[in-house]
């Protein structure tokens, strides 16, 4: 992962200061404790940049030339994923029901700090980066109630860091900084609901699925008994509602059976999760709308009616999909159209 040096997400400006004080009034606020010497209070340069959506938020940290030590109070019910751009982060964790231990973070490796971190400080390197995530605890909760198929009856507790070089993590890491450049180019929030549907459901399903914690047994157990007929429902529930938004505790509700039941049973029966057939299902919707096009048909358009919201990844997907672009395959099209119409093709030659 390659460093960043211009400031992330300005677009999106939270707060920017030079004043430890001013810094100091605002991180209070927020339920965070924050501390510079004095001595290297005249280099800092405090910018927090983001985004908040209903069950998570996504931002860019900084406090310039300045080492600075945050941390997060009692209050704070979110389970943050500090992932550095440059330069690393200490995360000193201990107290409650965990035991304590610190994690470097830097851009190979993430730091995961949880609530059930009763005692947390954070020491940002002078001339660090990073973006940051906070997940809130309710939507994990909720999240993880969905895919257990009953709620939690103990602590959610998380291993402190995500290799970030490899696997999950790195997959993790080129998603998350895809997102980060589709704030940068729109300066706002996610451009719709159902893709900041999309965006969180991928992201806390992803989480509670692929990283070490508390329920990761539970989740990753196979039940006795294989229903295909699950998988139907939820396939027919995906294929009825390709334009809308589609989350796990949808599907939950639809079949009957717990979340990490169904996505066993799609990896048994179908090869991909229930996401990744609801995304595939919208690219074969998307190829069969251009195939039956009329000369004229707006690839855009056509795209946002299958539930795609961001024409960049659109492309990629599509391309990686059926081995062409979405224009290529309107212009086969276009080619076949008018050879059925000979009547309406230019001539070669003369008036």
């Amino acid at each position: 992962m390659q460093s960043s040096s211009a400031p992330l997400l300005e677009k999106l400006r939270i707060f920017h200061s030079r004043n430890a004080e001013e810094t100091r009034a605002f991180l209070r606020a927020k339920q965070y404790m924050f501390d510079v010497s004095r001595r290297q209070a005249g280099q800092l340069d405090a910018r927090l940049n983001g985004t908040y959506m209903p069950g998570v938020y996504v931002g860019y940290v900084q406090y310039g030339g300045a080492a600075v030590t945050l941390a997060p109070g009692p209050e704070r019910a979110d389970t943050w994923l500090h992932l550095p751009l440059h330069g690393h982060l200490e995360a000193s964790l201990g107290g409650g029901r965990a035991r304590a231990e610190s994690v470097i973070a830097d851009p190979g490796r993430a730091a995961v700090v949880s609530s059930t971190h009763e005692r947390c400080a954070l020491v940002s390197e002078a001339g660090s980066t990073r973006i940051q995530l906070a997940l809130n605890n309710a939507a994990l909760t909720a999240q993880l109630t969905a895919l257990l198929g009953a709620p939690p009856t103990k602590p959610l507790d998380f291993a402190p860091a995500i290799d970030l070089t490899s696997g999950y993590g790195r997959s993790l890491m080129r998603y998350i900084l895809a997102a980060v450049a589709d704030l940068e180019d729109t300066g706002s929030a996610l451009s719709s609901r159902s893709a900041m549907t999309a965006f969180e459901q991928f992201l806390l399903s992803a989480f509670l699925m692929s990283h070490p914690h508390t329920y990761s047994d539970a989740l990753q157990r196979r039940e006795s008994t294989i229903l295909p007929r699950d998988v139907r429902r939820a396939v027919d529930y995906i294929e009825a509602n390709l334009d809308r938004s589609v989350t796990v505790a949808d599907l939950v509700a639809v079949t009957g059976v717990a979340g990490r039941t169904l996505f066993m049973h799609f990896k048994d029966f179908r090869g991909v999760s229930p996401m990744r057939h609801l995304r595939n299902a919208r690219l074969r919707q998307v190829r069969e709308a251009l195939l039956r096009a009329e000369p004229d048909a707006s690839i855009t358009e056509i795209a946002m009616n299958s539930g795609f919201t961001h024409l960049g990844r659109f492309s990629i997907a599509y391309r990686r999909h059926f081995r062409e672009s979405p224009s290529e395959t309107l212009r086969c099209r276009r080619q076949a159209w008018q050879l059925q119409r000979p009547w309406l093709r230019k001539p070669s030659g003369g008036k």
